[in-house]
């Protein structure tokens, strides 16, 4: 997936911070279960911020909770800001934010009274159209540090467990244990990868943000060659600026005891990772497509992972065959009548949709509107079936394959393609005020 699109992928290179107490159980309580939506195999938690609820990705990848968009609605009240520099994946320089500290978080009976929030200003990051749910910031190492945690993939809830109670030996007695370290605050385990018949042992972030299956870095230096069928491609948008590369399918890389073979690998370029600072030795990333195949606990205290397969263990590799990424660009009222009542009187919506209102004044009780999403073209590639269909960046897609866009999530267009390999897509798209009708087969390349 892309960044913000199917792979969200960050880095965060801040001052130091002060340390925290970190996360809580309150009261007695043995566990804390939290419901999450699952989004291209990224982990969205709701979380008041000073009260005020919020969605958080859960990313594993990141140290510090970081704030970048707020509905319109929102009131979050923000503590003892001050001004700081932040850089991270991109092809540009570091970027203006905030740190704001001494904030309450809390989500059900898990909270945190004195949490340190960063803020980012660019709503440029800001990938909520890209998930088709409104998300307002990322959390990772200080939900973590302090629990033993469990992520169930299949049933979309997270696990806390109390220290006082937890009785981890029967929890994890069908799992497999892997060692991790904690570097930076981020998970690390090294596994084998095998591309083009060699294979290296090598240190990999374990990154819930990134949805993904693997992520390579500097892959000549970490002796990870380059498979010899691959695609240019926009990866996506990180902190500072687009992130570019190639997408290629390795011979395998193994994790919680298994072999994924032909595994979809990113292979980030040199310059959209200048501004990052890698760990010693890492090589890349695994990502949500390969983590959400499994049961996991997260022990940071004892610095362990445990892994159990689920359903989708066997799973196929796919790929977005299309050439397009799509965004949800908002929503917007329709409405259910003609554009004129039955005595010739204009009929008018109010601002928010809940009210319809003729010419003269009159509220128009009979009037019936609903909401429905608005999807766009994000990007097109190059030489892609789409591209040579006809399809640009920014064309509003209004049906597909006879069907109305507001019976489509975000969700539902990534998985149709990726779906089959021959099939003809048709998108009813409007451009420049103008509607076309245009069709195109879903390629396999890689």
């Amino acid at each position: 997936m892309r960044i913000f699109i199917l792979s969200f992928f960050l880095f965060l290179a801040v001052f130091p911070s002060f340390s925290q107490d970190g996360f809580q159980i309150k009261g007695d309580k043995c566990k804390v279960t939290i419901p999450f939506k699952l989004i291209n195999n990224l982990i969205f938690v709701p979380i008041k911020l000073n009260g005020e609820e919020l969605t958080f990705l859960l990313d594993t990848g990141v140290e510090e909770t970081v704030l970048f968009s707020l509905n319109v609605d929102s009131e979050v009240e923000l503590n003892n800001i001050e001004v700081i520099k932040l850089k991270g994946l991109g092809d540009s320089e570091s970027i203006d934010g905030y740190k704001s500290s001494h904030n309450e978080l809390s989500v059900k009976q898990f909270f945190d009274k004195d949490h340190i929030v960063y803020i980012v200003l660019d709503q440029e990051f800001n990938f909520s159209s890209h998930v088709g749910i409104p998300v307002n910031g990322i959390i990772g190492y200080h939900f973590f540090k302090n629990h033993f945690i469990q992520i169930d993939y299949q049933k979309k809830h997270l696990i806390i467990f109390n220290n006082k109670y937890m009785k981890k030996e029967k929890l994890i007695k069908r799992y497999r244990k892997d060692s991790i370290s904690l570097e930076l605050r981020k998970p690390y385990l090294y596994e084998n990868i095998s591309s083009k018949g060699v294979k290296k042992h090598s240190k990999l972030l374990i990154d819930t943000g990134n949805s993904d299956a693997v992520w390579i870095f500097n892959h000549e230096k970490a002796e990870v060659p380059l498979p010899d069928i691959f695609l240019e491609d926009f990866l996506g948008r990180g902190f500072n600026g687009n992130v570019y590369g190639k997408r290629a399918r390795i011979d395998y890389v193994e994790f919680g005891g298994h072999n994924f073979e032909n595994a979809l690998t990113n292979f980030a370029d040199s310059t959209s990772t200048k501004s990052v600072t890698f760990v010693n030795n890492r090589v890349g990333s695994i990502g949500g497509e390969i983590l959400s195949r499994f049961n996991l606990f997260f022990d940071y205290r004892n610095n362990a992972i445990y892994t159990q397969p689920n359903k989708k263990i066997d799973d196929l590799f796919n790929f977005n065959m299309s050439g397009i990424e799509v965004e949800h660009a908002g929503l917007e009222w329709i409405k259910e009548v003609e554009n004129k009542s039955s005595d010739g009187i204009s009929i008018f919506i109010d601002s928010d949709g809940k009210n319809a209102y003729n010419n003269q004044g009159r509220k128009e009780n009979n009037a019936q509107f609903r909401l429905i999403p608005i999807f766009k073209i994000f990007s097109v590639r190059q030489n892609s079936e789409a591209e040579k269909a006809g399809l640009k960046k920014g064309d509003r897609i209004l049906k597909i394959d006879g069907r109305s866009v507001e019976r489509f999530t975000i969700q539902k267009i990534h998985e149709l393609l990726r779906s089959e390999e021959g099939r003809v897509v048709e998108m009813v798209i409007e451009r420049n005020g103008m509607e076309r009708l245009i069709r195109f087969k879903l390629k396999k390349i890689l």
